[in-house]
């Protein structure tokens, strides 16, 4: 399979479309993240359609002080990655053609979702990424469009978008990808010497704490509830000594909230990190609900988002996890991976740079 490169609309809007049009959305520097996000729109455009990997590096994300210029552009090698997984089409634009005139004055705005967590640490950086996903999915008119969940917020805000303003489009999130040792794949990672890589494997770390702790929680309080429901059942239980066992799990179960002790997992792990040289500067840590980015509560009962963020030497890396509390789901799967039209929910998870997310 031979990639075309296409720099205008015009030019993919000419092409005759047979099956379904998969996009994958990109700020270019691919990595093996973007490639499973290219090879699964593959197999859900299926043989007789068409993927298109869009390469732009989107401004109206980048703040004051934040790296537009030094985010990487490497135009050859991403051609290289996407035909080695399967795409069609690269769609790199440029800014003139996606903002003809400048800057546009008419923006899509994140709203309360989009001020929290990776809003109030970058004022305004939602309202540029849904401002251009929301173009490029015009400029590209796509079936079903693929973004990692490593960037929860991005995804979910994308899918709210898509609810909200009824974008015809179906929005699919594909898990996250990691490297051997744990870290979250990301454009970003180049920027790390290996002193700061070592400290910067404390954002997986904590969010493994975090994850083991709430599998013990979660075991303990199903431990508690097989606590034999009469004497004669506790009578006999008690000569295997399972009933004090099943005592023993209720009461630590009940004295340890399952979303304090997560938090407190993965801080203890981050505090360790901040006195390492060099040390982590943490920016938060986070257990939300996905629907509205909100911290939940200690009785809190569904899926939830894990989620941190934090700089290593001048590097600025995100990470998250899906946790499910109180509840026999699998994380993830009240979304089937995807969602689109009016009665569906926002995401409930998200290491892809999309034009959105530049972490």
């Amino acid at each position: 399979m031979t990639t075309t490169l296409l720099r205008t609309a015009d030019e993919l809007h000419a092409r005759v479309r047979e099956g379904r049009r998969a996009v994958v959305m990109t700020m270019g520097a691919l990595h093996e993240g973007h490639a499973t996000l290219i090879r699964a729109a593959r197999e859900i455009a299926g043989n007789g359609g068409e993927v298109v990997v869009t390469v732009f590096v989107n401004p109206l994300q980048f703040g004051a002080g934040e790296d537009l210029d030094r985010y990487p552009r490497t135009l050859d090698a991403d051609l290289k990655v996407a035909e080695q997984a399967g795409a069609d089409i690269v769609f790199a634009p440029s800014v003139d053609e996606v903002y003809p005139g400048g800057e546009p004055q008419v923006r899509i705005t994140a709203g309360p979702m989009g001020e929290r967590l990776e809003g109030a640490s970058r004022p305004g950086h939602f309202d540029g990424m849904l401002t251009v996903v929301g173009k490029l999915l015009h400029l590209t008119r796509p079936d079903v469009a693929l973004y990692g969940q490593k960037d929860a917020q991005q995804l979910a805000l994308i899918r709210r978008m898509v609810r909200d303003l009824n974008f015809g489009v179906e929005i699919v999130g594909v898990p996250t990808v990691r490297e051997a040792d744990g870290l979250a794949l990301s454009s970003r990672n180049r920027y790390l010497s290996a002193a700061e890589r070592r400290t910067a494997l404390a954002l997986s770390q904590a969010l493994f704490a975090g994850r083991d702790r709430h599998a013990a929680q979660e075991a303990l309080r199903a431990r508690a509830r097989e606590v034999p429901a009469t004497r004669a059942r506790a009578e006999a239980l008690s000569a295997l000594g399972e009933s004090r066992a099943a005592a023993d799990a209720a009461a630590v179960a009940k004295a340890t909230p399952g979303a304090a002790a997560v938090r407190a997992a993965a801080r203890q792990v981050l505090d360790e990190a901040a006195r390492m040289d060099p040390p982590l500067a943490l920016d938060y840590l986070a257990l939300v609900d996905p629907s509205d980015f909100t911290e939940i509560d200690d009785d809190f009962t569904g899926e939830a988002v894990l989620a941190v963020a934090a700089r290593v030497g001048a590097t600025r890396l995100i990470d998250n996890l899906p946790l499910a509390f109180g509840t026999d789901e699998t994380p993830g799967t009240r979304e089937a991976h995807s969602a689109s039209g009016p009665d569906s929910a926002p995401a409930s998870t998200a290491t892809h740079e999309t034009p959105g997310a530049a972490s």
